[in-house]
């Protein structure tokens, strides 16, 4: 799997992280966890194997679980970011609706 840039390299922080590292850190792993997804749907829709489909379809679920946790830990270590989100599904309805957005 295509590897994202990471400052660890597959090792562990050699100090504890401060908490805008560890958002960010969190952020990475929404990002990883819906570069999974995406990789195990299009495996699955590149094979004809009923039982591998079938497993494939339950692991991306389970990443999609895995981004629900990820972002309830987000909303609780950065609960400020939480109005920026919301901005950007309001204004996201507006545009999908045909509602001009004059914000």
């Amino acid at each position: 799997m295509p590897e994202f840039g990471t400052p660890f390299k597959g090792n562990k922080c050699d100090r504890k992280l401060t908490k805008d590292e560890l958002v960010r850190a969190i952020r990475f792993s929404v990002a990883a966890e819906f570069e999974s997804i995406q990789f195990y749907e299009q495996l699955k829709e590149s094979i004809d194997n009923t039982e591998a489909k079938r497993l494939l379809d339950e692991i991306a679920d389970d990443e999609k679980v895995h981004v629900g946790n990820f972002l309830q830990l987000l909303k609780m270590l950065a609960p400020d970011e939480e109005e920026h989100y919301e901005k950007g599904s309001i204004e996201a309805v507006k545009v999908m609706n045909g509602e001009d957005d004059d914000d």
